[in-house]
């Protein structure tokens, strides 16, 4: 009997959901890193195991929208919460609660979603003790479905995440492929590839700034009879002068980012890559709806 569970994974920034639905689908299917806003973009990654097919969608993690673009993700976080069997809420350990864990417990309770908290990072604990406290600060907010104390990269606790969610799979045929990771295509995977490596060799608002644009994307054989996917890509980024620090002295920094992406992006497609990435520069990006849209609409 097929059954489907559609999981938001929802928190605060770098609470550790991307990291999650990585390690729960045995895939990367949503970029990491250590910055906030790493994840823009609604992304659902898909497990199949046995009869049930588990939906777990990735959100951006909730912070007050400064930008268009903020207001986009914020709205993205709310639809995701709203229509799901049940939703993962990552707490980090190591951090005291906020608004954004209240935020979002207040949108649990007013759709009356079941909810499983994790609190994550308690790897990072020098007494386990400490969980205590807070567990009964949480316990005191909402009446979470259960409560598992994890660390996703020590993978403390995380076979205990499955069963607990499998309780709300409803009977039904599979909404996606049984043999499929996520519903992005390899295209749009590509683009966040590229954008995750800006994020990690770029330092403070620089990387916020940039989106990735994947132009052209065609397959070819070479002499030997090899395919190689030869990727056009362009950084977006809101100044001229961030232009010329993307790009680094020389072309250096454009050619780490373009090397470090190729490589991610050649395990991806289990291929040669030719990946040649460009920048331009379109002032206030995040702030123009017409811009946003149309990234959005390259994203679908």
């Amino acid at each position: 009997m097929s059954k489907n569970l559609f999981t938001a994974i929802t928190g605060r920034p770098n609470a550790g959901k991307s990291s999650l639905t990585n390690l729960l689908v045995g895939e990367k299917v949503s970029i990491v890193s250590a910055k906030p806003q790493t994840t823009r973009n609604r992304i659902n990654g898909v497990l199949t195991k046995g009869d049930t097919q588990y939906v777990f969608i990735d959100t951006p993690g909730m912070l007050k929208a400064r930008t268009k673009l903020g207001e986009h993700m914020v709205k993205s976080i709310r639809a995701s919460v709203d229509d799901v069997d049940c939703a993962i809420l990552m707490a980090d350990v190591t951090k005291k609660m906020s608004a954004v864990e209240q935020q979002l417990i207040k949108s649990f309770s007013n759709n009356g979603t079941e909810v499983i908290l994790l609190l994550n990072k308690v790897d990072l604990l020098k007494n386990k003790e400490e969980l205590l406290p807070i567990i009964a600060e949480y316990s005191t907010l909402y009446d979470f479905a259960e409560i598992i104390p994890i660390s996703v990269k020590k993978k403390i606790n995380t076979d205990k995440i499955l069963p607990a969610l499998e309780k709300y799979a409803a009977e039904g045929e599979h909404f996606f492929p049984d043999d499929i990771a996520t519903d992005r295509t390899e295209r749009f995977l590509c683009g966040e590839i590229v954008r995750e490596k800006i994020l990690w060799t770029m330092d403070k608002e620089i990387p916020h700034g940039t989106a990735v644009d994947i132009e052209s994307f065609k397959s070819r054989q070479n002499a030997k009879g090899e395919e190689i996917i030869d990727i056009g890509a362009v950084i977006i980024c809101e100044k001229n002068s961030h232009k010329g620090m993307i790009i680094g002295k020389g072309g250096e920094r454009l050619k780490q980012i373009g090397s470090m992406a190729r490589k991610d992006i050649e395990e991806l497609l289990d291929c040669k890559v030719n990946l040649q990435i460009f920048v331009k520069v379109k002032e206030d990006w995040r702030n123009r709806e017409n811009v946003i849209n149309e990234y959005k609409a390259a994203d679908e």
